[in-house]
């Protein structure tokens, strides 16, 4: 496990005491150290980098993830997790959950990247687009009625919607949506992956369920194929040069923006990789972990070699992590 020590103990928070709990938890949660994995059987937690995995449980009657964990979005202290026909949220870090109801199989869960100014959360289902204004207390009418909607993307103002029907765009907050625009194949499309500076520059990627991944120079309008072509990409990564597609043959790498690729699996066995987790990005993206449909696996060399990582023999289908804690920075002198 190579985490740097300095790291760690900055990272270090105790969700009993940001909940101003009088006892403190048997086991800290240390946030640089702990991965969730959800898996077709419930939520799982490893609190030391992948070594070890625990199930994570309901506490004091509470509410427990079960089912099939399809989305996990650790804010920190707040953790969002969408598990089947619901959407469960702990404020301490993981330890305690309290379950919110929701129409349709939940498939995506995205809160603002500001939730201590902006409680705005969205969830796709099997039945559509919710909206909540407040953190999931109260939501709004479904958009995209009837059309499922697996993941998001918000890099503001635009909202970015991998749907049933294609990608669909909303420059409204999620009230009226375009889309799917030409040259996209009809069917469902999987993942996205988005330009770091989309407002100005409006270039993503899809990866559909069959026909491999389609890129857009316009926000969505047009669309043009980018490679592994009649292949299932399940979750699309773009890091600097590099894009990473978690496909039903392992995962693939390309340098040239989709135009050839090349496949990452030594060490992987062949699996079908679901999901990718890139944690320590956009600082590094030397170190990934996999969701396949046999456990977990982890790089720590940009995907040229893979070891297992633990719930082996488990169907995978999501990962989540605490984003790395802000680096500290030393005072002026003079």
């Amino acid at each position: 496990m190579k985490r740097r020590t300095a790291v760690a103990l900055g990272g270090l928070l105790l969700a009993a005491g940001a909940v101003a709990s009088a006892q403190a938890p048997a086991n800290p949660v240390i946030t640089t150290l702990t991965i969730f994995a959800g898996a077709a059987d419930g939520l799982w937690r490893s609190r030391d980098w992948g070594g070890s995995w625990e199930r994570v449980q309901g506490a004091q009657g509470g509410a427990a993830p079960s089912g099939a964990v399809r989305s996990i979005h650790p804010l920190g202290p707040r953790v969002y997790v969408g598990a089947e026909r619901q959407v469960l949220v702990s404020d301490d870090f993981g330890e305690t959950w309290n379950a919110l109801s929701v129409p349709g199989l939940v498939l995506a869960v995205l809160p603002s990247r500001y939730p201590q100014a902006d409680s705005t959360l969205f969830v796709g289902t099997t039945e559509g687009l919710l909206k909540s204004p407040d953190a999931g207390r109260t939501f709004d009418r479904p958009a995209l009625a009837g059309i499922p909607v697996g993941r998001l993307e918000w890099p503001g103002p635009a909202l970015v919607a991998a749907t049933g029907r294609g990608v669909m765009v909303s420059l409204d907050g999620g009230t009226s949506f375009t889309g799917p625009g030409t040259g996209l194949p009809e069917g469902d499309v999987l993942s996205l992956a988005l330009s770091a500076f989309f407002v100005v520059d409006p270039v993503l990627f899809a990866g559909t369920v069959a026909d491999g991944v389609f890129r857009s120079r316009d926000g969505g309008k047009t669309w043009s194929a980018a490679g592994l072509d009649g292949q299932r990409v399940g979750d699309l990564v773009w890091l600097g040069p590099f894009l990473y597609a978690a496909t039903g043959a392992g995962v693939k790498r390309s340098e040239d923006m989709g135009h050839t690729w090349v496949t990452l699996t030594d060490g992987l066995e062949g699996r079908p990789v679901h999901r990718l987790l890139f944690p320590l990005a956009p600082a590094s993206g030397a170190e990934i972990f996999a969701a396949t449909d046999q456990g977990v696996w982890r790089s720590a060399d940009g995907g040229l070699h893979w070891q297992r990582s633990g719930l082996n023999g488990r169907f995978v289908l999501s990962l989540g992590t605490f984003p790395p804690p802000l680096p500290v920075r030393g005072k002026k002198k003079g």
